[in-house]
C-alpha cells in the first residue's frame, strides 16, 4: 500500500492516476488513519513543489521545482512531471504515455492540429510537456491527422448525435461493469423498456432545432438481444421521429454472435443500419468460457458470414487483449482466425478491470490467471494490422489498464467509425438515451461539457423516464443560444 499525503487537494485525482500507473497492483490511499510503509508526500503552493517518497519513515527520494506561470494546467504539468520523475526513479521504470493518465491523449495533439500547429511542433509538445515516448507520440500524431481529415468532411460543429442504449446481454461478461443485465433474467422488462425508450426518441427529435444529425449509435449492452419483433419496432421508430436527411452513420452493435439471426441482420439492413459490431473479443473457446461468453468460436464465424450474405459491407469485430490466462500465442491465433473473415475495422481493446466487474469482485479465483506481456500483445496487434491495410483512426484509454496501454480503432480507408472520434475527441453534442446512458453538451468553445446521466437500473428508468428527459431539457434550455 502507498499512502499519499497532500497540502493542498487541487490536483489530487492526478496524483492518485499517475501513482496508480507506476504501481498498477499497489492499493493507493490518501486514508491517513492506516499505517503504510511507503508514504508519497506532496506540497505545493503557488510558486513551489515539492514531493518526497518515504519507506519506512524515512525520506529515499526528495525532489522540488518551482512554478513560474500558475495557470492551472501549467502548474499541474509542472507537478506532474516532477512526480513522474519520483516515481520512475523509485520504481525503476516509465511509462510510454509520460504524465498523460486521463482518457484523451490525443484530444491535446488536436487542439493543436486544428490551431494549424505543424506536425513537429506538435510533437515535441507532447515531449516536453508530458514526457510522451517517441512509440505513442508517432501513433497520437498518426491517429489525430486521420481523425482531422475525416472531421473535415463533415459539418461536425453544426451537428449533434443519439445515442441509444440497450442495457441487456444473453449473460454477463467477467471483465464487464457496464449497465447491462442478463435477457434471462431481465426480459419480462424489455418490452416496457422499449415503450420508454420511444418516449425519450420521440424527445430527442425537437431537443436540438438548429442542428443537423450526424451520427446514431445503438449501443449496449447488446442491442440484437431485442427480438426480431422489438428490434424491427426500434429501428422503425428511430426513422420514423429522426430526421435522417444528413446522418452520415447508423451504427448497431450486433455484439454478441449468440444474439444475432439471419432475420435480425436482414431487419438491421432493410432499416438503413450501416455499420454493425460482431465482437468475439477472443477466438480461443476456453477463454470465452472462462469470461462468461456464451458463444462457441464457430458461432463468431457463422454469424459474421450470414452479416456478409445479407448486405452488410461495414463490418467491426472488436478484441480484448489481457484477457485472463492469455498469451501472445493466444493472441496471434486470434487474429489469424480474424484475417480469415477480413472485417472492415477492428477495434482493439486492453483489459481494464473496473472496481464492479465481478473479475475484480472475486479476483480471489482468478489468481495466477493474469496476462503476461500484454505489451507484446499489443505490438503483435500492431504489426498484423499494418500488414492488413487496418489504419489506426481513434484511441482512447480507461483507469486500471494492463501496463497503462490503450484501446486503438483500426480500419481499412472509408470504414472508420464517425461517431467513435466524434465522442473521444469531444466534438459535438451526444444526446444519450436510455438506462445508463449519459448525455453529453460540448459548448462552442470545445472546453466547456456539461452531462446529464440516466439512472442506471431498468426498472428505474421505465418509472422514471420523464425525470431522464427533463434532466436533458433541463441543460439545454439553460443553455438555449449555445446549445440549441
Amino acid at each position: 500500500m502507498i499512502q499519499i499525503k497532500l497540502t493542498n487537494i487541487d490536483f489530487e485525482y492526478d496524483i492518485q492516476s499517475l501513482t496508480k500507473a507506476f504501481f498498477p497492483k499497489e492499493d493507493i490511499t490518501f486514508d491517513n488513519q492506516k499505517e503504510a510503509e511507503r508514504v508519497l508526500e506532496v506540497s505545493y503552493d503557488k510558486k513551489q513543489i515539492g514531493i518526497s517518497f518515504n519507506e519506512n519513515g524515512v525520506p529515499i527520494l526528495v525532489k522540488s521545482d518551482t512554478v513560474e506561470n500558475e495557470e492551472r494546467r501549467n502548474k499541474k504539468n509542472v507537478l506532474k512531471r516532477l512526480l513522474y520523475s519520483v516515481l520512475s526513479e523509485v520504481a525503476n521504470r516509465t511509462l510510454q504515455w509520460g504524465t498523460l493518465t486521463g482518457i484523451r491523449p490525443t484530444k491535446l495533439a488536436m487542439e493543436k492540429l486544428e490551431q494549424k500547429e505543424a506536425i513537429d511542433e506538435i510533437e515535441t509538445f507532447m515531449h516536453e510537456q508530458y514526457l510522451c515516448g517517441k512509440e505513442k507520440t508517432d501513433l497520437c500524431m498518426d491517429i489525430v491527422t486521420r481523425e482531422y481529415r475525416i472531421l473535415e468532411e463533415i459539418d461536425y460543429k453544426n451537428g449533434y448525435s443519439i445515442y441509444i442504449g440497450i442495457p441487456f446481454c444473453p449473460s454477463t461478461c467477467l471483465y464487464c461493469s457496464f449497465a447491462s443485465y442478463s435477457l434471462e433474467k431481465f426480459s419480462n422488462l424489455v418490452d416496457d423498456y422499449v415503450e420508454a425508450l420511444f418516449k425519450e426518441i420521440e424527445y430527442a427529435k425537437n431537443a436540438c432545432p438548429n442542428k443537423r444529425l450526424t451520427t446514431v449509435y445503438l449501443g449496449g449492452g447488446t442491442p440484437t438481444t431485442l427480438n426480431e419483433q422489438q428490434l424491427e419496432r426500434l429501428l422503425i421508430k428511430v426513422h420514423k421521429e429522426l430526421d435522417f436527411t444528413y446522418v452520415k452513420e447508423f451504427t448497431v452493435e450486433a455484439g454478441r454472435p449468440d444474439s444475432i439471426t439471419r432475420e435480425k441482420l436482414r431487419i438491421l439492413k432493410e432499416q438503413g443500419v450501416t455499420r454493425i459490431s460482431i465482437n468475439p473479443q477472443t477466438m480461443k473457446q476456453e477463454t470465452l468460457d472462462l469470461i462468461g461468453r456464451k458463444h462457441t468460436v464457430d458461432q463468431i464465424r457463422e454469424a459474421f458470414a450470414m452479416a456478409r450474405e445479407e448486405g452488410h459491407n461495414n463490418i467491426n469485430m472488436d478484441i480484448i487483449i489481457g484477457l485472463p490466462g492469455e498469451c501472445k500465442e493466444d493472441v496471434q491465433n486470434t487474429l489469424k482466425e480474424i484475417d480469415i473473415l477480413s472485417p472492415d475495422s477492428l477495434t482493439v481493446h486492453t483489459l481494464a478491470i473496473k472496481r464492479a466487474a465481478n473479475l475484480n469482485i472475486y479476483k480471489d479465483q482468478y489468481k495466477g490467471l493474469e496476462a503476461k506481456d500484454v505489451s507484446g500483445m499489443l505490438d503483435v496487434c500492431f504489426k498484423y494490422t499494418k500488414g492488413a491495410n487496418y489504419q489506426p483512426y481513434y484511441l482512447y484509454r480507461q483507469k486500471n489498464m494492463a501496463e497503462n496501454l490503450e484501446n486503438i480503432g483500426y480500419a481499412r480507408d472509408g470504414k472508420e467509425g464517425i461517431y467513435n472520434i466524434l465522442i473521444m475527441e469531444e466534438k459535438q453534442t451526444i444526446l444519450a438515451l436510455g438506462a445508463g446512458a449519459a448525455s453529453k453538451f460540448v459548448f462552442p468553445d470545445g472546453y466547456r461539457i456539461e452531462r446529464a446521466e440516466n439512472v442506471k437500473s431498468v426498472t428505474d428508468y421505465i418509472a422514471r423516464v420523464d425525470e431522464m428527459i427533463a434532466r436533458k431539457e433541463k441543460v439545454l434550455s439553460e443553455n438555449a443560444e449555445q446549445l440549441r
